[in-house]
């Protein structure tokens, strides 16, 4: 069955970009309405959270009506929202950018699972199933689609400075994977690359308080990482997030090489303009165990335990 946020969980913060301070709700929809993100500060005009949406912008995820509203750097929230299984949400947002908060989806998560999560039995849920390989390439990355019973990704990068270097990891998303492995994972810069983005006009919110910055071999950044491989896992962060612009869940296994938003996208569009590569399938109560959202308990009061992660079933 299809699922929504049980009441209001609403945030306050400021966009990385912009860096102007910004409100943010997540509230109940009903079944079939998806995730869709409405600008209030526009009268409510509403962008639907899906891969046809998306235009292209520097170094975030970014929605676009076709009628000239906007909203940028959604692949937090959506990375939450998919990792606790929500199929249904309108997210209320007063700017046009998606408040940074502490850079990862934790606080995203933790707002929702304060709120709870509400089944819709009278719904049917359905799940897009990839039935070939799909891949993309640019430069010396590339992204790929492949047949699985459940969503799976595979992420690798490789920096040149020390702190980063080279990160690999995989993850079976289901039984609350995102929650335990990849929701804190902070997003991640060098130094040098917040000076060129700040004369350019970009990342005008950005501190080492929402960021994991490095220079070289050093993590400039107060307490430093949370992973070792924090760097790898905020990037399958963001790929759970674009991944969710689908607009239902995937039955695939996603890898990615040197892979961003961007890269990301092109693989969807490439997906769905090949309609032998994928098919609609109705979720049975078997397929539901292996979605992501699976194994987390989402109740009103929700325990976290002292490492800040939530607790699963």
């Amino acid at each position: 069955m299809q699922t929504t946020i049980a009441q209001k969980a609403q945030f306050r913060g400021v966009g990385l970009h912009s860096g102007a301070a910004v409100r943010l709700a997540i509230l109940p929809a009903p079944a079939g309405h998806g995730i869709v993100f409405a600008r209030t500060d526009l009268g409510g005009v509403r962008i639907p959270a899906r891969w046809d949406h998306v235009t292209p912008s520097q170094l975030c995820t970014l929605l676009d009506n076709g009628a000239g509203a906007t909203v940028s750097t959604v692949e937090h929230v959506m990375a939450a929202l998919a990792g606790t299984g929500i199929n249904n949400a309108l997210v209320e947002v007063n700017g046009p950018e998606v408040p940074i908060l502490d850079g990862s989806s934790e606080p995203f998560v933790r707002g929702i699972m304060e709120a709870g999560i509400r089944r819709q039995p009278e719904s049917e849920l359905r799940a897009i199933r990839v039935l070939r390989t799909v891949e993309v390439h640019h430069g010396q990355g590339f992204a790929r689609l492949t047949p699985s019973d459940r969503l799976e990704i595979h992420f690798d990068i490789d920096f040149t400075d020390a702190a980063i270097g080279h990160q690999e990891k995989r993850l079976d998303m289901a039984n609350g994977s995102f929650v335990h492995e990849l929701m804190d994972s902070r997003t991640f810069c060098r130094q040098a690359d917040v000076v060129q983005m700040q004369q350019n006009g970009l990342a005008l919110g950005g501190t080492y308080l929402n960021a994991v910055v490095i220079d070289g071999d050093k993590v400039l950044s107060p307490g430093g990482l949370r992973h070792s491989d924090e760097a790898v896992r905020h990037k399958m962060l963001d790929a759970m997030g674009d991944l969710a612009l689908a607009g239902a869940p995937l039955l695939a296994r996603y890898t990615g090489h040197r892979a961003g938003h961007a890269m990301t996208n092109k693989l969807l569009r490439a997906l769905f303009a090949a309609p032998d590569a994928w098919e609609w399938v109705t979720v049975t109560p078997s397929m539901q165990d292996h979605l992501p959202g699976a194994g987390v308990v989402a109740e009103m009061g929700a325990v976290f335990d002292p490492a800040h992660h939530l607790a699963v079933a």
